[in-house]
């Protein structure tokens, strides 16, 4: 008896990480679409720190998500479980956040633009490596903290599509897949930032080496760097509209049917307009996270201005 007990055992053991397997796969895929947008804006959110402090900063976001995710799976569950109501008003309010934060970095570089050279940076860049002072600490401090948060917006919404593909698996299962997911995509995307904000240094290391291919390479590398970052950086901002935008329309039934039915309207035209049906809802939830963000600026700026506080 206690051997069939024991093989009983295995089999239930068996089939539960077989409906693991099967559950998670089908919320990674359901997933994916925001990991990009995930990679986009924390690299774009770490960029610009002294380059020996970049792995740093990136291990401190990392354990920042991860305290997120450990706080945002259970919630997750608990939600579902007694209030699911409350799902799609608290995404909203992340999302309207996501938009108001990149109308702010748009306004901010347009505020900014001009005002300091390229001599100016490097000069302060070569500062800040040389004297490690306060200052550098509380800009260091600043990054890190709204990484964090933006990945708390990001992780709720990744959690949220990963807990409806699994809705009608039983608790054991959920809490397995969303642990799985939670961990996979902290580990993947945080990993993949860091190796991005080092690209610099691999390509400074390969330009030492002795072969002229490494070197050339490496030259290469230092050469897009830069382009690369600078194109994160339009990205991440971008990105922050279409992922608002696309929890508020979603979140919006006559919002999210009008946008789907112009795009049914522009497919059934022929010609180009089935290629550009494919990408109009995308374009839309950016328009609509942009007209979001800069309504939400507004009321914030004319809020600081009142309370006697500079609006920027």
């Amino acid at each position: 008896m206690a051997a069939g007990s024991l093989l009983t055992l295995f089999d239930d053991i068996a089939t539960i990480l077989d409906d693991v397997a099967i559950l998670t796969k089908k919320a990674a895929a359901k997933t994916t679409g925001l990991l990009g947008d995930d990679l986009a804006l924390n690299a774009e959110q770490v960029s610009g720190v002294v380059a020996k402090r970049e792995v740093a900063v990136v291990w401190a976001v990392a354990k920042g998500s991860f305290l997120n995710k450990l706080i945002l799976v259970p919630v997750a569950l608990l939600i579902s479980a007694f209030a699911p109501w409350a799902i799609t008003p608290i995404l909203m309010l992340g999302g309207l956040y996501l938009c108001f934060e990149g109308v702010e970095k748009v306004h901010h570089a347009l505020q900014h633009r001009g005002k300091r050279t390229e001599q100016d940076a490097e000069k302060n860049l070569k500062e800040l490596a040389e004297n490690p002072d306060p200052k550098k600490v509380e800009t260091e401090a600043a990054k890190i903290k709204g990484a964090v948060r933006t990945d708390l917006i990001l992780s709720a919404e990744i959690i949220a599509i990963a807990l409806d593909a699994v809705a009608d698996a039983d608790l054991t299962r959920q809490v397995i897949v969303l642990s799985v997911i939670a961990i996979g995509v902290t580990v993947g995307v945080y990993g993949l930032v860091a190796g991005i904000v080092k690209l610099d240094d691999l390509g400074l290391y390969l330009t030492r080496q002795s072969k002229a291919f490494f070197q050339k390479l490496g030259s290469g590398i230092l050469w897009a760097a830069p382009l690369f970052m600078k194109t994160l950086s339009i990205v991440g901002t971008a990105a922050m509209f279409l992922v608002g935008g696309g929890i508020l329309t979603h979140g919006i039934p006559w919002l999210h049917h009008q946008i789907v039915h112009l795009a049914e309207s522009i497919k059934a035209m022929g010609g180009m307009g089935g290629a550009f049906s494919a990408i109009a809802p995308t374009l839309l939830d950016g328009i609509t996270g942009l007209i979001a963000g800069v309504v939400v600026l507004g009321i914030v700026m004319g809020f600081r201005k009142l309370r006697g506080k500079p609006a920027h």
